[in-house]
């Protein structure tokens, strides 16, 4: 994670910067950049998006998207999985998805990067379910865990390969913690 000073930006201004790779984002007033996303990562946040788009895409009911940036609430993070339900998604005037998305997501998914603030990054997940999101989760894959972050209550973690993960009410997706970290393994389900 790196840190650079914003000497007093807006986000309006921070919005106007160029792209950093990996993504930067503005929160309380600092730009802080991501971590380069690593192989463990990686496989994860593609394996995700894919399972999630499998199960909503093809009924209109949402999209998941990666390394999205959304802006609300006064600031502008990238979760590494955002899912929006259908009528949420913002788009164009010609119909098309638009490029910004000036709103949180419905369900926002994390996945801790080596030497990443755990702190950091539920402070970016308690700051969408503050504004709108119906879930948050929070994948270690070095302890093969999830913590789950419903809106107004306590998290709850998950460890046990059977434990069956909560997802918002909009997505009817059957994932275990087994499954997720099964696709860290070559060839995994």
């Amino acid at each position: 994670m790196v840190l650079i000073p914003a000497k007093n930006l807006t986000l309006e201004e921070f919005l106007k910067l160029p792209e950093t790779k990996p993504a930067s984002e503005y929160i309380n007033g600092q730009i802080i950049q991501k971590p380069m996303p690593q192989g463990k990562h990686s496989i994860l946040q593609v394996e995700l998006v894919t399972a999630i788009n499998a199960v909503v895409k093809p009924q209109r009911i949402a999209i998941a998207f990666s390394e999205l940036r959304c802006s609300f609430g006064g600031r502008s993070v990238v979760p590494d999985v955002t899912v929006f339900a259908w009528e949420r998604i913002p788009v164009d005037e010609s119909g098309d998805i638009a490029n910004v998305f000036p709103t949180y997501p419905d369900w926002t998914i994390e996945i801790l990067s080596p030497d990443q603030s755990q702190t950091k990054v539920t402070g970016n997940i308690l700051h969408c379910l503050k504004h709108g999101s119906r879930l948050g989760w929070l994948l270690d894959p070095d302890v093969r865990s999830v913590l789950v972050y419903p809106p107004g209550k306590q998290p709850e973690l998950f460890t046990e390969g059977g434990d069956v993960l909560p997802v918002p009410d909009l997505v009817k997706l059957h994932l275990t913690v087994g499954d997720v970290f099964g696709w860290l393994k070559l060839g995994g389900s």
